[in-house]
């Protein structure tokens, strides 16, 4: 009896890989920022300010993105948002001013709205549906082998180059794993076959006919994005507050990332198998839970506990929102919409760890994780209750949006 083929292996070269390559290059990058702006002569905090802004970029990138992959495609989109990122990471190599190194730093996270979105719109639109989950959990997770694996291999250029080493690493990763999916070409349009015109939507257009959608399923969609980047400023933050050191920190890191990775594929299964809603909310509740039991240790041991459960919730999260976005995306104004969506979740990975800094100053550490613990509970209230109204499963065909389109029968947008 043979075995029929997976339906992922297609993208395996041109999705999958490249998606490696460019956590690869984001790992080696992402650590070297802040002690290159220190090098420079900036304080922490403008450090930190400085390190926020490829996060800040990608906000800003999620606004024209849609537009521009709606206009030009995946393929010359990404072509673009390649270019623009290494031209970014040049920028930050080659600064001689902390604010020289901030604008290197958001145009890569520019650059990086554009580049995640094109690849979202092409699997959405490429993957059947009910392989598309596991498709969005396996480009998660070989982004975040790459950003595992970036590190060890900056570690080793910077001890050649220096400081810097890591940049060189990130602008060759992001020149590499550009071509690779540049060779994709753009999947014809349903409208296009049909001769009918592609009906172009601006963002505050999108934004007003789903106000409702994003209102409800959007903020649980931002409060899990607080809640999984938060991560990176909670576990360093409490570790020092109950004094670990550098070593142990960065064992507790890796082995917090290693179940996240584990658990990455294997959520994709769930959610194609039981539905969305099976996976996200036991995903941010396992988040909620951890953040809760950080601020009661005081040992290694019982701090890397509560970081395990920390991986295996935010591992459990990986491709959760892109599958959403990609189910309740309208077919006719898809990369729109998806711009629209990514900006609840990526304002979420901006402001939760600007939240729980600015908290710190006026409440203890403890307090200002209990209440991410907190938002983290609701976000999984809103996710509970709006899943199943906007992504019912199974999934049930409604009305499409035009009669040549083959994903429109799997949601329900009450909005429109």
């Amino acid at each position: 009896m043979t075995r029929s083929p997976s339906p992922l292996r297609p993208f395996v070269g041109t999705v999958f890989v490249p998606a490696a390559i460019f956590g690869i290059g984001q790992g080696a990058g992402a650590p070297v920022i802040a002690l290159v702006a220190h090098d420079m002569g900036a304080s922490l905090a403008v450090s930190g300010l400085i390190v926020a802004a490829v996060g800040l970029g990608a906000v800003l990138g999620d606004l024209p993105a849609g537009r521009l992959v709606a206009v030009f495609g995946e393929r010359r989109s990404i072509i673009g948002g390649s270019l623009l990122g290494a031209a970014g990471v040049l920028v930050a190599l080659l600064s001689t001013t902390p604010w020289m190194l901030a604008v290197g730093a958001v145009m890569t996270g520019l650059a990086n709205a554009v580049w995640g979105l094109a690849r979202q719109s092409y699997l959405a639109e490429a993957v059947p549906l009910h392989a598309r989950a596991r498709a969005m959990s396996a480009f998660a997770a070989m982004w975040r082998l790459g950003f595992f694996v970036g590190p060890l291999l900056g570690a080793g250029t910077i001890a050649a180059l220096g400081t810097r080493g890591g940049f060189v690493v990130q602008f060759v990763a992001i020149l590499v794993s550009g071509w690779l999916m540049a060779r994709v070409p753009d999947i014809p349009r349903p409208d296009a076959e049909s001769g009918a015109k592609h009906s172009h939507a601006t963002l505050p257009t999108i934004v007003t006919r789903h106000r409702r959608l994003l209102s409800t399923l959007g903020a649980g969609s931002l409060m899990m994005g607080a809640a999984r980047a938060s991560r990176d400023a909670v576990l360093p933050l409490w570790a020092v507050h109950i004094g670990l050191d550098a070593t142990q920190v960065s064992l507790v890191f890796a082995l917090s990332s290693a179940v996240d990775l584990l658990c990455s594929y294997p959520a994709g299964r769930l959610m194609d198998r039981f539905g969305r809603r099976f996976v996200a909310v036991p995903s941010l509740l396992l988040l909620g839970v951890a953040y809760a039991a950080i601020p009661l240790t005081d040992t290694l041991t019982a701090f890397a506990a509560a970081a395990v459960v920390l991986g295996v919730g935010n591992g459990f999260g990986n491709g959760v929102i892109m599958t959403l976005g990609a189910d309740i995306a309208p077919p006719q104004t898809r990369a729109e919409f998806l711009a629209a969506w990514r900006l609840t979740h990526d304002s979420g990975m901006f402001v939760g760890p600007l939240a729980i800094g600015l908290l710190t100053v006026t409440i203890p550490l403890g307090g200002a994780i209990f209440a991410l613990a907190g938002s983290s509970v609701v976000g999984a209230g809103l996710l509970a209750r709006y899943i199943p109204r906007y992504v019912p499963w199974p999934p049930r065909p409604v009305v499409p949006e035009s009669s040549g389109d083959r994903a429109a029968a799997q949601t329900v947008d009450i909005d429109a």
